[in-house]
């Protein structure tokens, strides 16, 4: 069986609602996730970096995120033909591995916990497949990169790019 190992933050998890949110209220600002087209919050805002970074590092931040449209319905579809392992590169901000754990159980309790892999540098994950918004962790990344859409990486170049969980049902359940 082949395995597909799947990122959290901006793939399943929407990482950018809640950041922009948070943001907007604390500074009175009404930035979009339009404004983050091929850049970053804190690229955006470079003298709020600390202050911006400071929300990834507060242990609850990635307990309520919501659910990426379509990924729960297809990831169980996927699991059905192929090994599937959530690959999140946690140790950038390891205050957050208690809610982004308690996040998967809640929301991807049809996975086993075995299969939930915090890491740093992903290409230490033995996988056929990653999806992952990151094209930095294809690099070194022995199987086949998928680039999932989303705000920074548009000017990103990727082989492969999906832009919903819809696209990814069809590329790997055709």
């Amino acid at each position: 069986m082949k395995r597909i190992a799947i990122d959290m933050d901006e793939v399943i998890a929407d990482f950018n609602t809640k950041h922009l949110r948070l943001f907007n209220e604390q500074y009175n600002e009404q930035l979009t996730v339009h404004d983050l087209q091929g850049t970053r919050l804190r690229l955006l805002r470079p003298h709020l970096k600390n202050e911006i970074i400071g929300y990834l590092k507060d242990p609850s931040f990635f307990r309520d995120l919501d659910v990426m449209a379509n990924s729960q319905e297809v990831i169980k579809q996927l699991s059905e033909q192929y090994e599937i392992y959530i690959t999140t590169a946690a140790m950038e901000y390891p205050t957050s591995f208690a809610a982004k754990y308690e996040w998967l159980k809640e929301h991807f309790s049809f996975l086993s916990d075995m299969n939930f892999v915090f890491c740093g540098d992903k290409s230490i994950i033995r996988a056929d497949y990653l999806i992952d918004d990151n094209v930095r962790h294809f690099e070194h990344f022995a199987g086949q990169g998928i680039l999932f859409h989303a705000p920074h990486n548009v000017n990103e170049h990727a082989e492969i790019r999906v832009h919903n969980w819809l696209e990814i049902r069809d590329y790997f359940l055709r």
